[in-house]
């Protein structure tokens, strides 16, 4: 045995979702080997104390877009599609490989100091964040974002987005025995034609990989293609296709009945993204209706341009409250399901739940250890309550991915981040806001 966490409460996730107090679990190559309210006879490599802690797998991070790190608190408080096509559009046109290379790793530091262990990251620069990842032991569900405009003259083979795809997943797919997955990713309808939905969609299903999809984020965004089509997004890219492969829908604030039956019969995974949603007035997704329909319904952060942090904690948090205030029912979305939805859900969205979401015998070591004996988690009458409504990301002790730990005790053993926020000072920031004014707020006088 590597590694046995001592003493530790034990959050399972199981079906029964049994908490264990005083509990021990052993991790033996990445795998977790023992779990048992008693000390294994086998005396381990490492004893881990988690005496006034609590252990529970790591979170999955579903939707996001690591390198818009650097995009951080830039362009707040505006409208979607201002925020987009003014601020955020014309930024993102500067970036470059070196550049998304150290904004992603910055993001995975954020992301490992907040108790994630998985992401599912839609972005440019594909072999640039693989990279980032591959560096820092991270999971990662990585898609080339992809839009297109004009259909003139395109061809799968020839379209740059499309062939950085190709290229990224011949190189980066499966990589380290499935830690990286290379998934296709349709940007959204509206900025994007059916040829394009027909030619990743045919890619994702031959080569038995995921789609990541932006599905009715904006009420604009899908009562315009009612308007173009006479069908929802949900409805118009099944028809092209897209949901044949597994599929992450992210948002879908927006989504009808009809649309949410639809996507539970095609198996597609909603992502939640409620503070994003919110900042930019988007809207509020009706989960509690999703997941009676059928759907697996999992949580996102988006960007931090859009949030502006990559607490999932915060997420599940606000998730839950926002169920309870629309739906005028306290017992909308309890705690427990806020946290299936962080972590189950989001590995079942990946394609990843039989190696993660649980700590159960034979699953990957992808556990968190948060410190429950701060002033603010004291008493604990609850603990999956306390994890939802009180507990934050900045509680996380430890971060540990397939055995090896990659946050504790505010360090980060494979990201160097003193030489990531040096290459973000000295050239990414330089690159990409050379022109920018020195307050944000100065761009709306």
């Amino acid at each position: 045995m590597d590694t046995l966490f001592s003493h530790a409460t034990v959050v399972t996730m199981n079906d029964q979702m049994s908490v264990l107090p005083d509990a021990f679990v052993g991790v033996t190559d990445g795998k977790i080997s023992y779990l048992s309210p008693k000390a294994p006879d086998e005396q381990p490599a490492e004893i881990i104390d988690a005496t006034g802690m609590v252990l529970m797998p790591g979170l999955v991070n579903a939707h996001t877009h690591l390198p818009m790190s650097i995009l951080k608190g830039f362009a707040d408080d505006y409208a979607l599609s201002e925020w987009l096509t003014a601020h955020i559009f014309p930024r993102e046109d500067r970036m470059d490989d070196r550049c998304a290379k150290a904004a992603t790793l910055l993001g995975i530091a954020e992301s490992l100091r907040f108790g994630v262990t998985s992401v599912s990251d839609m972005y440019m620069f594909s072999g640039a964040v693989a990279e980032a990842v591959a560096e820092s032991g991270i999971k990662a569900n990585l898609s080339r974002g992809t839009t297109l405009f004009d259909d003139t003259d395109f061809s799968f083979d020839t379209y740059p987005a499309c062939q950085e795809l190709e290229t990224t997943f011949r190189q980066w797919n499966h990589y380290d025995n499935g830690r990286i997955k290379i998934e296709a990713s349709v940007h959204g309808e509206y900025t994007t034609t059916y040829k394009l939905w027909e030619a990743l969609s045919e890619f994702a299903v031959n080569n038995h990989t995921g789609m990541h999809v932006h599905l009715s984020e904006t009420k604009s965004e899908h009562e315009s293609c009612k308007e173009k089509y006479g069908m929802t997004p949900a409805q118009i890219l099944d028809c092209h296709h897209v949901w044949d492969a597994r599929a992450i829908a992210a948002h879908c604030v927006w989504l009808e009945p009809e649309d949410m039956t639809l996507l539970a019969k095609r198996g597609v995974s909603a992502v939640h993204c409620p503070i994003s949603n919110l900042k930019l007035g988007s809207g509020i997704a009706n989960v509690t209706d999703m997941v009676r329909a059928g759907m697996n319904v999992a949580l996102g952060t988006d960007s931090v341009a859009s949030n502006n942090n990559l607490d999932l904690f915060e997420e599940m948090k606000t998730c839950a409250l926002l169920a309870k205030g629309k739906s005028l029912d306290p017992t909308t979305l309890p705690a427990s399901a806020a946290l299936m939805m962080g972590t189950i859900c989001g590995a079942r969205a990946q394609g990843r739940q039989n190696e993660c979401g649980q700590i159960k015998l034979g699953m990957d070591a992808d556990l968190i250890l948060l410190d429950f004996t701060q002033p603010h988690l004291i008493p604990c009458h609850n603990v999956i309550s306390q994890l939802v409504y009180a507990a934050s990301g900045h509680d996380v002790a430890m971060t540990m991915v397939r055995g090896k730990i990659l946050y504790a005790e505010g360090k980060f053993p494979t990201i160097d981040l003193g030489a990531v926020v040096k290459e973000l000072t000295d050239y990414a920031m330089p690159l990409v806001f050379h022109d920018a004014p020195k307050q944000a707020d100065s761009q709306k006088d």
